[in-house]
């Protein structure tokens, strides 16, 4: 399943939040949507996802509700779990797309997201009962067993210790290298330097930035979106990202 967006726009009032947008999300890639706070990140996955209103193409938002929860798994920022369900119920709820999926292949796919997402243990658990970074990792979970091609992940790693946050974006890393598609909004930009095939950088509602992170992530970009001194330096393990201070915007 692939994404295209072409001159997408949302405004609030006559103010563009995002402005103009072609991009598109093809499988194989995982892709680390960075920016300031108020870039307008959240307002471009959600009309991409058809549930803003907005301006131009998305390859997403013209299919019809059913056909597009089964193309495009949405994981928003909101991680509220309001029902007193189990956890295996709550990942579960993933499976609706599918009908009344209660196949071997239903079940292997719950379970394998259980799974991927080191919930085995607390499948029987009420779901309102965990901390906050576990019910953040059910929710992920319940994206993963929609076994849609796409997912479209809102900040998914905040709030999320070390580890979980490392194996969160190896999951999508998977994800990706299996053949699907992964567009994920982050802060952290040593993981997405990390992690990701590609960046797309958003700044005042524009796409002003978009290929592999070691080209993307120069220290001017770095300055001018950011407003930070930093650096990326290269090891063995791969890249690490050091903020050094910040700039007078």
């Amino acid at each position: 399943m692939k994404l295209e967006l072409q001159d997408l726009s949302v405004l609030r009032g006559e103010c563009p939040v995002v402005d103009a947008v072609s991009a598109q999300v093809s499988p194989g890639e995982l892709i680390g949507l960075i920016g300031p706070n108020g870039a307008g990140k959240t307002s471009l996955m959600r009309a991409a996802m058809g549930l803003l209103a907005h301006r131009g193409h998305s390859s997403l938002a013209r299919l019809d509700p059913m056909a597009r929860a089964r193309a495009a798994a949405w994981l928003p920022q909101a991680r509220e779990i309001a029902w007193g369900l189990s956890v295996e119920e709550l990942v579960g709820l993933g499976r609706l797309p599918h009908g009344r999926d209660q196949t071997g292949a239903g079940r292997a796919a719950l379970n394998e997201a259980l799974h991927r997402m080191g919930l085995e243990a607390m499948r029987a658990r009420p779901a309102t009962r965990l901390s906050g970074g576990e019910q953040a990792r059910v929710l992920i979970a319940r994206a993963l067993a929609q076994e849609s091609p796409l997912i479209l992940a809102d900040e998914p790693i905040a709030g999320l210790d070390p580890a979980a946050q490392i194996d969160t974006m190896e999951v999508f890393a998977a994800h990706a290298g299996a053949g699907g598609a992964v567009l994920c909004s982050l802060h952290d930009l040593g993981l997405a330097a990390r992690h990701c095939t590609r960046i797309w950088v958003m700044d005042r509602g524009r796409l002003v930035a978009d290929g592999p992170p070691d080209q993307v992530l120069s220290e001017q970009l770095l300055a001018d979106v950011f407003h930070i001194r930093a650096r990326f330096m290269t090891t063995p393990d791969g890249p690490v990202f050091q903020p050094l201070s910040t700039l007078h915007r």
